[in-house]
């Protein structure tokens, strides 16, 4: 594996990425506040495979009763990893011990619908909206009393880690960010694209439809799977690495969560008004000052923006990685190595 280095000045990046730049305009992406102490994960039925970091801890944090593990020393810098869709914590497996060995504390929470993150009130709205699932960054850090810390995420969760960068600094040490700048509004995704990138988005029309949340229901396990083949094509995943991470998806939100998500980005539902003022600052596409590095795989199968298209939104310490040798969409489980080294050079950028 290689990984390949670049400042901001990234223009003459070669376009290695699937889909035009205009990708960048449909990829969309936050508050709270709560204080609990975490508690050993009970012994009810679990929706999540066991951690090879022990038994999943629980907190209560704004709406959600938040699963997560953590592994590494209780008093040392927090590193927060967020997993993506339809993907789970174990994406990490690999990279917590890598930062555990410098000193760090690990955190991964389950996003809301996934593995045995829960919704404190049946009368909750199971909103998938972009700065609902960011907002539960900042209430799990709340939660916890976490002033600051390393965000890392790919997919749904480097979604989550730039939205928060961007609106609360104070809160980010530092960010890694598979794919780089991927905040977005609804008016931007109302602009279509062109017919090869328009493909790349299928499952977006397929969750429109009422035959698309079925299928997903009926279907999940079996949908996740093609993702996954779709989104990392050169990714050979046994089925015992797949089975761990599907488990997450038997959450009885999951499916509510995964499609409002995808409609709300069409502009087919609406978010609530909680989220209203934060989604008029993301409408603006907020700079990113805290200091980043944004990787991408150089096999990634699933729709993402060229580097170049959002350098200019880094306006921190910066650096662009390429990792090669054919990794995909999942670069933290594929490229543990590479995620690692980026978590802790961000953090002294």
């Amino acid at each position: 594996m290689k990984i390949a280095l670049r400042n901001s000045n990234i223009g003459k990046t070669r376009r290695h990425l699937a889909g035009p730049s205009i990708l960048a305009l449909t990829l969309f992406g936050v508050l709270g506040a709560a204080h609990a102490q975490p508690t050993a994960s009970p012994a009810a039925t679990t929706q999540a495979a066991p951690s090879p970091f022990g038994p999943l801890k629980h907190v209560n944090a704004g709406l959600l009763d938040v699963a997560y593990a953590e592994t590494g020393p209780a008093n040392g810098p927090v590193v927060i990893l967020l997993h993506g869709w339809p993907y789970d914590i174990h994406s990490y497996d690999e990279v917590a011990p890598l930062l555990v060995a410098k000193g760090y504390r690990v955190l991964m929470p389950y996003a809301r619908g996934y593995g045995d993150t829960r919704f404190l009130s049946e009368k909750t709205l199971r909103n998938g909206q972009p700065a609902a699932l960011a907002s539960d960054v900042i209430d799990f850090m709340d939660a916890l009393e976490i002033k600051q810390a390393v965000l890392g995420g790919y997919d749904w969760g480097a979604r989550s880690a730039d939205i928060v960068s961007a609106l609360w600094p104070e809160r980010v040490k530092a960010l890694v960010s598979v794919s780089g700048y991927l905040i977005g509004n609804q008016a931007g995704g109302k602009n279509p694209l062109p017919p090869k990138a328009e493909l790349q988005w299928w499952y977006q029309f397929y969750f429109a439809t009422d035959r698309g949340r079925a299928g997903y229901e009926r279907n999940t396990h079996d949908f996740a799977k093609l993702i996954w083949q779709l989104a990392s094509p050169k990714w050979a995943f046994d089925d015992a690495t797949f089975d761990r991470s599907a488990r997450a998806l038997d959450n009885p939100d999951h499916v509510d969560i995964t499609v409002f998500n995808y409609r709300w980005r069409l502009g087919l539902v609406q978010g609530e008004s909680r989220y209203e003022a934060l989604e008029q600052k993301l409408a603006t596409a907020p700079s990113i000052s805290v200091p980043s590095i944004t990787l991408e795989g150089d096999a990634n199968g699933a729709p993402h923006p060229a580097p170049e298209d959002y350098a200019k939104r880094f306006t921190g310490k910066y650096q662009f990685r390429l990792i090669e040798g054919g990794v995909g969409h999942n670069l933290p489980q594929e490229a543990p190595q590479a995620f690692a080294k980026a978590v802790i050079d961000a953090d002294h950028l």
